[in-house]
Parts: C-alpha cells; sequence; structure tokens
C-alpha cells in the first residue's frame, strides 16, 4: 500500500471518493452562499409582490375616486367654503392626480380635464370677495387649518410645475395651451397674496409668513420647482418670435412664460421684502443660477419686456454675490449635471452659466444694467471663466483619446473645440452672447467705476443682503480681459481672440494704464538711473537746443487732422507735446553719441524666477499687455513709432522690450508650466515683433537684448548640439536652454552665433563621413565648366543632386576655345566657380534678380523671371549655390533685400519694411495712410497694376477689389492689402524656391540663429573696414617672402595708409570679396597669402632710378596676391591701386 495512504481512514465506507478539506470548505461555503442567496431572491420576490399589488391596488382606488370625483363635479352645489373645496375638492384631486399622471409621466386627455377643471374652481374661489367662503382664508386661520393649506398649496404647486415641465411650447393643441395657463396662474396667484381679494389689510401680514413659507418649502430642490421651469424653457426657441408685444401679452402662450419668469422669481421678492427672510430664499437662489442661468441662451429665450425682470439689481447683483459665497457648492453641482451627459460635444453648464450673466449684466444700449454691483460682476465672470477654460481643457484631453482610440484626424481638436448646442440655432452663436465683453464702452466704462471711490453699490440693497466684495481696480479689470483672451482663443479656432484684442488695442489711454501699473511693480528704483542713461537722453537734448524739436513739432500739429493718428495718440492718454520726444537721423548716430549701456540696468529683479514667482493679478496684466501690444505693433507704423513716438517714448519702448526679453528668458530657462503657456507665448510674440523692428531700425542698445543670458551661456559645442535636438523636436519649450536657443537666440552675441553656425556644419560634416558620404577618395562630384557657360553647365550638372551638394566639388575649366585648362581643383577652383556663378546669375542684367531703389541696392527676385524658362528652377538652383558657399564658407560680396531675407527666415514682413524695398511705394502708401481729406477723391480701388514683359496686368487685392473703391472706413485695410501683396505674395513663388535650394545644404534651424541683417553679413562678411592686424597675424607667404621681407613691409606700410574703400577692394581684389570673415581672416579658407614674383631689378632702384614695371596680379581661387619685388613705397602703392580699380585678377599676370 503506498506510504502516503496508510493512515487515511475514510468514514464514508471505502467506495466513497476522498476530498481534501480545502475542497470541502469550499464546498460548504459555496451551499452557504446559494442558500443566502435563495432567501434574498424570495425576499426580493415578495417585495415586487406587494409593490406591484399596492401600486394596482392604488391605481384601482384613484381610478375609482376619479369616477367619483367627476360625478360630484358635475353635480357640486354652488358657494363651496374653503374647507368644503379642501376636503371635498382637493383632496381627492390630489390623491388621483398623483397616482396616475404625475406617476406615469404623461398627462391623458381625461386627466387634463380634470386638472381644469380643478385648477378653475380654486382660481374662481380665490378671486372671490367673499370672506366667508374662501379657500385662500385657512392660510389665516387656525394651526391646523395653516397646516392643511400649506399641504395642500404645495402639492397643488407640484402638479402645476408637472403640467408646466410637459408642456411644448411648439404644440398647437389647444387644451395643453388652457391646461398650462390655467396651472401657472394658479401657481403665482398662490404664491401672490396681493391678488387674494378676501383677505383684509389687518391680515395681510399673516398671509405674506404663510406664503414666504409656501414658497421657501416650493424653492427647495425635491418640489423641483427650478428643474421644472428648467424642462419648459429649454424647449423655447431662441431667439423669442413673436408678432408684437401688444399681441403677444394677450396670448395665453406669453402668460405661460411670463408666469414661469414670475414664480421663479418669488423668493427673490420676498428677500427683498423682509431681510430677515434671506437665509431662507439662499437655496433659492442658489438653484435659479444651477438650474436657470445654466439654459442655453435663457435670457433670448423669453420675450424682450420680460429680460428687465431678470436684470434687475434685487436679481442678478444677489445671483452674483450667492455665486461668490457659495462658489465651491455650486460649480460642483454644474459639474455633476455635466457628468449626466455622456458626451463630450455639450459646452459645459459653467459656460451657460457665464454667457448669460455676460449678456444679462449689460444693456443694447451700451450702459451695464442698473444697479449692478461691478466688483462681484468682475470676481464672477473670472470664476466662472476660468473653470470653463478648466473644464474646455479637460474636454480637448477626452477628445484627443477618442480620436486615438477611433485612428480618426479630428480637425477640431486642433483648430477649436466644436459643440453640437452652440450652433441649435442658426440666427444664435455662443460668441453673441459675449459680445459685449468686446465692445469698447464696456472697457471704459468698467474704467470709469474703477477710479470713481463711490464704486460700491451696497445702499441699493435691504441691509440684510449679502454685501459687495468691496472696490476694485485696474488689475481686476486686467484679470477680467486675459481671460475672456484665453476663452476666446479656445472657442473661436478662425478669429481667436482678435475682437477683444482689437477693442483692447485701440481704447484710449488703457495701454498706457497697463504699462504704468506694471513699471511701478517691475522698474521699483531704476526709473531715475535708467532716465539718465537712456539710449536717446543725448539725442533729446541735442535736438531740442539746435531746434529740432520745434520743428518736430510743427509737423505733429499739422497732422492733428489724421483720423488714425488721433485715434494712436489718445491711447497713450496724454497730448502730442507729451509723446514728442527727438528721434533724428536713422538711429546709428545715436548709438555713437554715447557709451553702451550695462547689461546690469536691464536685469529685472522680479522677473529672475520667472513667471511661477509673478503674482496672479501681474501675470494677467502682463498678459493682457503682451497680447493688446503686440497686436498693435502690427499696425503702427515707423512714423508713429519713432517721430510721434505713439504710444510710447523710446525710453519706455526700451523698458518693454527688456521686460519681455527677460520674462521670456527667465520662463524658457527655468521651464513653463501649463498655466503660464498662455502669457509666455503672448510675450514671444511680442518681444520678436519688437526685436525685429529693432533689428530694422534700431532704439534699443545692444547690450539690453544680450542682457538676460550674460552670466549663464552655455558653451558654443554644448549650445550647437543642444540646439539640434530641439530644432529636431520642432522647437518645443521645455525646461531647458535648448528651447532659449530655438526661441530667442539673439541672448547669444553675434560672433558667438557665427561660431555656432560653423559648429552645425562641423557636426554635419562628422556624421556625413561617419555615415559614408563625406570627403574621401572617389567622392568629390567631377563637375567640368565651359567658361562660356558657366551658370547653364552648373545648372545642367549640379542642381539635381539636392543635398549630395554637400560633398567635394572638383571643377575643371574648360576655355573659351575649347581646351581644358591646366591645374589641379584643390579648393580653389571649385570656390572660383561658386563665386563666377554668383556673379553671373545675381547680375540684374541676368533677370533673375533685380536690385532694390534704396542706396543699399539689395538683391530681390524680379517678378519677370517667372515668364522665363524654367525661371523658378534656376533660382532653386540659385538658393543651393548661396547655400553651398555658406556650407564651405565662401564670401559673396553681394547682400539680399531685408524683405527677402525674411522669407527665408519663416518670417511674416509688414508694412515698414516696404521702406527697404522701395522708398517710393511706401511714401505713397504713407500719404494714402496718413490723408486728412476725403479717400474716395483719390480715385483707388483694391487693385494693383503689374508690369511685365510690355503687358500691363490689373490685380485684385480681395476678391472684387475693382468695385471695391478705398473710403475712410477702409484705407487702413487697403493700405496693408497693397503692403501685404509687395511684401509678402508676389514673391512668394520664388522665396520658396529659393528656400527649397537653400535648405538642401542648410538646415531651416542654421539659419534662424539670424535676423536679416545678420543673414547678409553671414553671406559676404563683416565690417566695411579691414582690421590690419588680424589680416598680417594671418597671412601665409609663399614664393621665398617672409614676415621681414623688404617688399612685405613695403606692403603693409603702404596698406596701412589706405583708406578703408581701398583696403576693401584690394580684399576683394584678392578673395573675390570686399569684406573679411566674421571670425577674422583665421577663418578664412584658403588663408590670405602673398607670393614673392621674382623681378631682376637693381639694388639701387630703391633710392631712384626705374623700379618694378610689372602690376601685381592675384588668384582668387586661392585667395593669392601675386606681389612683385617692389623696391620704393610709391610704386608698391602706385601700381597696387591701379591693379584694384582695373577690375581684374589672374588676367595681370
Amino acid at each position: 500500500m503506498n506510504e502516503s495512504r496508510r493512515h487515511q481512514v475514510s468514514l464514508r465506507g471505502a467506495s466513497a471518493k476522498e476530498i481534501t478539506r480545502d475542497a470541502l470548505l469550499e464546498r460548504v461555503n459555496q451551499e452557504r452562499e446559494l442558500r443566502i442567496y435563495t432567501r434574498r431572491a424570495n425576499a426580493a420576490g415578495l417585495f415586487i409582490q406587494r409593490v406591484w399589488r399596492r401600486h394596482h391596488v392604488t391605481k384601482a382606488v384613484a381610478l375609482q375616486m376619479r369616477e367619483v370625483w367627476e360625478v360630484m363635479m358635475n353635480n357640486r352645489p354652488s358657494g363651496l367654503t374653503g374647507m368644503e373645496i379642501s376636503g371635498n375638492v382637493l383632496r381627492p384631486f390630489l390623491f388621483f392626480i398623483g397616482c396616475l399622471p404625475v406617476r406615469c409621466g404623461k398627462i391623458r386627455a381625461r386627466d387634463k380635464e380634470c386638472m381644469i377643471s380643478c385648477f378653475r374652481i380654486v382660481l374662481e374661489d380665490m378671486t372671490s370677495k367673499d370672506a366667508h367662503q374662501n379657500f385662500c382664508l385657512m392660510a389665516i386661520g387656525s394651526i391646523a387649518e395653516k397646516e392643511i393649506w400649506l399641504q395642500q398649496s404645495k402639492k397643488l404647486l407640484s402638479i402645476c410645475l408637472f403640467v408646466l415641465s410637459v408642456f411644448d411650447y411648439s404644440n398647437q393643441n389647444v387644451e395643453d395651451v388652457v391646461l398650462t395657463s390655467t396651472a401657472m396662474r394658479l401657481s403665482v396667484l398662490l404664491t401672490d397674496p396681493n391678488g387674494w381679494n378676501c383677505i383684509s389689510d389687518n391680515d395681510r401680514k399673516d398671509a405674506n409668513t404663510t406664503v414666504k413659507t409656501l414658497v421657501h418649502f416650493i424653492g427647495r430642490e425635491k418640489w423641483g420647482l427650478y428643474d421644472g421651469i428648467r424642462k419648459f424653457m429649454l424647449k423655447l426657441e431662441a431667439p423669442f418670435s413673436s408678432q408684437g408685444v401688444l399681441s403677444c401679452q394677450t396670448d395665453d402662450r406669453f402668460l405661460i412664460i411670463a408666469s414661469a419668469v414670475t414664480l421663479s422669481l418669488r423668493p427673490f421678492h420676498l428677500s427683498m421684502m423682509d431681510a430677515n427672510d434671506e437665509w431662507m430664499m439662499e437655496r433659492a437662489v442658489e438653484l435659479f443660477c444651477i438650474f436657470l442661468l445654466t439654459i442655453p441662451w435663457f435670457p433670448q429665450r423669453l420675450p424682450a419686456i420680460l429680460v428687465p425682470a431678470l436684470r434687475h439689481k434685487s436679481v442678478l447683483s444677489l445671483c452674483l454675490r450667492m455665486l461668490l459665497v457659495l462658489r465651491e457648492k455650486i460649480l460642483e453641482e454644474m459639474s455633476e449635471m455635466d457628468q449626466l451627459e455622456v458626451t463630450s460635444r455639450k459646452m459645459p453648464q459653467v459656460g451657460w452659466a457665464l454667457a448669460n450673466i455676460v449678456y444679462l449684466a449689460s444693456l443694447d444700449s451700451g450702459k451695464f444694467s442698473e444697479g449692478l454691483d461691478f466688483a462681484s460682476y468682475l470676481q464672477v465672470v473670472i470664476l466662472l471663466t476660468e473653470k470653463l477654460l478648466t473644464s474646455l481643457g479637460g474636454l480637448q484631453q477626452i477628445r484627443r483619446k477618442d480620436e486615438d482610440i477611433q485612428g480618426g484626424n479630428d480637425s477640431s481638436s486642433e483648430s477649436g473645440l466644436v459643440f453640437d448646442d452652440t450652433s441649435v440655432f442658426p440666427k444664435l452663436t455662443y460668441m453673441d452672447m459675449l459680445k459685449p465683453a468686446y465692445q469698447q464702452w464696456h472697457l471704459k466704462k468698467l474704467l470709469a467705476f474703477a477710479k470713481d471711490a463711490s464704486v460700491c453699490v451696497a445702499g441699493d440693497f435691504p441691509s440684510g443682503c449679502l454685501k459687495p466684495q468691496g472696490k476694485y481696480g485696474l488689475l481686476d479689470i486686467a484679470h477680467y480681459y486675459s481671460c475672456m483672451l484665453r476663452l476666446f482663443s479656445t472657442l473661436n479656432p478662425v478669429i481667436k481672440s482678435l475682437p477683444v484684442l482689437n477693442m483692447l488695442s485701440f481704447t484710449p489711454g488703457f495701454l498706457f494704464s497697463l504699462w504704468e501699473e506694471l513699471e511701478n511693480y517691475l522698474f521699483q528704483g531704476k526709473n531715475r538711473s535708467m532716465e539718465s542713461n537712456s539710449l536717446y537722453s543725448i539725442t533729446t537734448s541735442q535736438g531740442r537746443s539746435s531746434g529740432d524739436y520745434d520743428r518736430r513739432q510743427k509737423r505733429v500739429n499739422k497732422d492733428t487732422g489724421n483720423k488714425w493718428t488721433n485715434v494712436l495718440q489718445k491711447i497713450t492718454g496724454k497730448s502730442q507735446t507729451e509723446n514728442d520726444y527727438a528721434y533724428s537721423g536713422n538711429g546709428q548716430s545715436s548709438f555713437s553719441q554715447m557709451e553702451e549701456l550695462h547689461s546690469d540696468w536691464w536685469d529685472i529683479v522680479s522677473l529672475r524666477q520667472g513667471p511661477e514667482a509673478i503674482p496672479e493679478d501681474i501675470s494677467c496684466l502682463l498678459l493682457l499687455f503682451c497680447s493688446s501690444y503686440s497686436h498693435l505693433l502690427l499696425v503702427l507704423d515707423d512714423m508713429e513709432f519713432y517721430d510721434k513716438q505713439v504710444p510710447f517714448t523710446l525710453e519706455q519702448q526700451q523698458k518693454i522690450a527688456s521686460m519681455i526679453n527677460n520674462l521670456v528668458y527667465n520662463s524658457l530657462s527655468r521651464g513653463i508650466t501649463s498655466p503660464n503657456r498662455v502669457l509666455v507665448d503672448s510675450a514671444i510674440r511680442c518681444m520678436h515683433l519688437l526685436y525685429e523692428r529693432d533689428c530694422r531700425r534700431p532704439f534699443c542698445n545692444p547690450s539690453l537684448w544680450l542682457a538676460p543670458g550674460r552670466s549663464n551661456r552655455m558653451p558654443i559645442a554644448v549650445a550647437a548640439r543642444t540646439h539640434e535636438v530641439f530644432s529636431a523636436a520642432d522647437g518645443a519649450l521645455s525646461s531647458s536652454m535648448g528651447s532659449v536657443i530655438t526661441t530667442m537666440p539673439h541672448v547669444f552675441p553675434f560672433d558667438e552665433r557665427v561660431m555656432m553656425f560653423r559648429e552645425f556644419i562641423s557636426m554635419d560634416k562628422v556624421s556625413r563621413r561617419l555615415a559614408g558620404e563625406g570627403a574621401g577618395p572617389g567622392r568629390a562630384l567631377e563637375v567640368v565648366i565651359r567658361r562660356g557657360h558657366i551658370f547653364e553647365d552648373g545648372l545642367q550638372q549640379l542642381n539635381s543632386l539636392g543635398s549630395k551638394l554637400k560633398s567635394a566639388i572638383h571643377v575643371s575649366f574648360v576655355s573659351e576655345s575649347g581646351l581644358p585648362e591646366a591645374g589641379l581643383d584643390y579648393g580653389g577652383l571649385s570656390k572660383e566657380f561658386l563665386t563666377d556663378i554668383a556673379k553671373i546669375a545675381f547680375s540684374p542684367e541676368y533677370g533673375l534678380f533685380s536690385q532694390t531703389t534704396t542706396s543699399d541696392r539689395c538683391l530681390v527676385p524680379n517678378t519677370t523671371a517667372r515668364s522665363l524658362d524654367n525661371g523658378i528652377q534656376m533660382i532653386e538652383f540659385l538658393g543651393r549655390i548661396v547655400g553651398k558657399a555658406l556650407y564651405e564658407g565662401i564670401l559673396l560680396d553681394f547682400h539680399f533685400s531685408h524683405v527677402f531675407v525674411q522669407k527665408l527666415l519663416g518670417r511674416y514682413s509688414f508694412l515698414d519694411e516696404l521702406s527697404t524695398l522701395d522708398p517710393e511705394f511706401y511714401r505713397n502708401l504713407m500719404y494714402v495712410k496718413h490723408y486728412d481729406g476725403d479717400a474716395s477723391d483719390l480715385c483707388l480701388d483694391f487693385t494693383i497694376t503689374e508690369e511685365s514683359l510690355g503687358k500691363r496686368l490689373v490685380i485684385e487685392l480681395k476678391p472684387g477689389g475693382r468695385n471695391i473703391p478705398v473710403t475712410n472706413e477702409n484705407k487702413l485695410q487697403y493700405v496693408h492689402a497693397m503692403a501685404d501683396y509687395k511684401l509678402n505674395r508676389q514673391i512668394l513663388a520664388f522665396s520658396n524656391a529659393f528656400y527649397r535650394g537653400l535648405t538642401d545644404l542648410i538646415s531651416p534651424s542654421w539659419i534662424k540663429l539670424f535676423n536679416a541683417s545678420e543673414f547678409n553679413q553671414l553671406l559676404s562678411g563683416g565690417d566695411y573696414d579691414i582690421d590690419v592686424d588680424d589680416l598680417r597675424k594671418n597671412t601665409h607667404y609663399t614664393g621665398g617672402y617672409s614676415e621681414g621681407s623688404r617688399t612685405v613691409k613695403l606692403f603693409w606700410e603702404v596698406f596701412l595708409g589706405f583708406r578703408p574703400k581701398e583696403r576693401c577692394m584690394l580684399i576683394k581684389f584678392v578673395t573675390s570679396c570686399s569684406r573679411a570673415p566674421l571670425l577674422g581672416f583665421k577663418h578664412l579658407h584658403p588663408p590670405f597669402t602673398i607670393h614673392k614674383v621674382v623681378c631682376d631689378v637693381p639694388l639701387w632702384a630703391s633710392f631712384g632710378g626705374q623700379d618694378v614695371d610689372r602690376l601685381p596680379s592675384a588668384s582668387t581661387c586661392y585667395n593669392t596676391l601675386k606681389l612683385p619685388t617692389y623696391k620704393r613705397v610709391s610704386t608698391l602703392r602706385e601700381k597696387l591701386l591701379y591693379a584694384i580699380n582695373s577690375n581684374a585678377g589672374f588676367e595681370l599676370s
């Protein structure tokens, strides 16, 4: 026998199957649970049977009682007393109506007849003047009678509200209208003792007390007063349609709505009569806010004659204060109502509460509701808006998850939130409800009341009402509108917050007030020192002392008739003379008249920790200022910004630029949290607009832009690698210095950014070499170029290479006679090829590019190039040539127009940049913009005429522009449409083609380190003069020359004595570019070289007689000056000047 079974003894016999102890216990537990479940199931079955039997019996009794009641009503005697109505009419009626239609949720025809009959009996009795036969007398009778009256009245009101909740306003059934109107008249009369004709004046107080108790009970949630009214209101159309007030007032349907509104306002009216009862009505006011103020388009669903009742100070202000006192409870209940919706396509309840409150607080006549508590209004709107923004953020996340699950691409999640219940009525939109918030009168009224010391209107309310929340000021108004900006941006995906920004930017004095508040907070103790060291303090004093100020004053006074200028001058809140500081010259002369400001002056202590350390009210102020001012900067021209200094003086502009620069830097370097992202995005937009304006026409010292990053800039190699990582992530903002480099590279000095650019290229070359694509034996591109067809051969052989053009190029030239030229390409010939092809193709005579009419004659794509064969393709090829030159560090001796470079940097060009492209056209547009008379006299329309190959083309600036005359109302739109066409649309195809070619070799993130002027410097070199010491230190000598050679010493003596222009001409003679490399001549490849050309001249030529007659020559492909062994300074100078002015190089050999 198995040893494990030896000691097991079965008590059930040998044939029984053995079972373990655990299995036995498990079986016992299962059997116990089965018995418990069986007992519970039997008990539940018995309970269901009892409920059903009770329901069946009750229904049978109710039906029988209804039969008896109908017979009694048909044979009822006249002149029933109040007790008889209560006992014989109401008691059975309330029983069978409560059992039949109320429980079923549906009113049948027979029940309607019974209700109409009962309601009319009670109404007739209550309106009679017989003091002995009136149901209302029970309200002032004994305690028992009062109790009976209260109980039956509460049940009557609940039935009336049930009738109202199931009534469909659009239903044409006359019987339903009669029933509902009768029920609502009864409800109003029950709650209004003034309508009881049988009550004497002495008993009026007792009646009021009993009715207050009744209203208090029906105002509770379980009685469903506001819930029933809400269900009825949701069935009304918006806007309310009627045939006029007079016809509406006699219509039963109008009376139903009016009675419902009256009933909903009963608690407010009673609290006004006796302040001691307000605590009893607190719940009613709370439910009014939760159930009625959250009805979509609540005011619009009502007849216009009823809306003032909701706007009354006894209603609206009490709701506002209750929302503040019970904010957490009310918002929580609103959220619970949202949770009943199973879809994320519904506007949250708090959104409708916000819209209804904003609408009710404002009148169509441009005024606020009378007696409005502005402090409470602002706080409630702020509270609701922030709650709504939080809810909308959650809905966006839900929608993204749904899209991820479904695998769809719903554009609404990217462009904005769209709700099904905001477009139910085609004539209304949700944003229409918030329209008062972006009207100028709204802001002006708030500002005016903020200045008034008696802003509180507590005296207009009974002493028992909640006290106003106190005074409010500019910070509260800023918080209000910052919330509106965020809300409009979230809900309006197309135009975002444009309506609000238009209003804020052009409200006289508002921007100036915002800045004063910010200046007091941010620049405490610095104002005096900064003013004394201001960039323009010297310019101002000199201008005024020399009489410039008087001339400017006369010019400004002459322009006062211009409406646009007057509006902008009003924005400052100051007169013209206060704003008319001097700004003369082009800005560069001003910089040279004073020392550079120390960067410590631009360090703002309160912004060092970023937006996290800024108080919430100041954060809202910053958001509002940055958003509004960046919007204004889009339309502010140079005359207003620099000459008239509207809306701020140039000293204030420096402070503004410093503030925003510090804010953005400290925000990015410390990481952006979600609550501050909107503020930082707005600040970045404003910073870019100010910085680009300063780059084009300086008004700030360069140290201002460098100040934030002066102490913690990372090494160049680290910065380059970090920049690459963040650029690959599409510039996503993160808590790293990498986001600083991608967003505001100007905090790094220009030289450091050039070094960073060269580091990018070095990293790219290393990665290509590791991938087997870099330089090496057999990997260079071999091209054969005919001297007479350099551009055509280059286009044919190189244009299709794309990014492969980064590889080394070995050029073999073929002379014009068709013979191969001798020599091997070790980099010099390819440099010569690139410089020659650029010189040919960018020449205006070639037709691809033309020169601007400005003094610097910059290059811009020629609009006629589109008519050339492969014109766009050739411009794309030139983009690759420029990219190759930048990639190899080869300087090209030309400049692109500021507007064209802006397109390459991915930036939009604005009106004032037109002055860098076509100054005459810009002056003409400024004449139209500031024209004092009637603009229609100029006979302009929304078209522009172009000439192309002898043909005149008329282009419409907007659809139907031929038929739209320019008037005073649309001339600003015309000016900006013209500028947009010239700056953006006209050259868009060419700039896109050039950009495609350029970015085949140069990453877009690399060139975005620079502004337009810096890009030109990167392309063509540094200053217009040559650093002689730097050139001498980095010069190589060949052919027998050394630094101590006599001729070499004579050369440096002559070179040092040249004028700056002559030095540049010599450098161009040798290197083909008139400027020095940005980082000095040590970065010139090949290096600057002086090669000895031996000439047989006697030694005494140094003292007199015949010197060397041979001219110096140059090999630009190797940056080599071939210098004969001159003996005298005069000869060397004469020969050098002749050579550099001959426009020849190698040919002089």
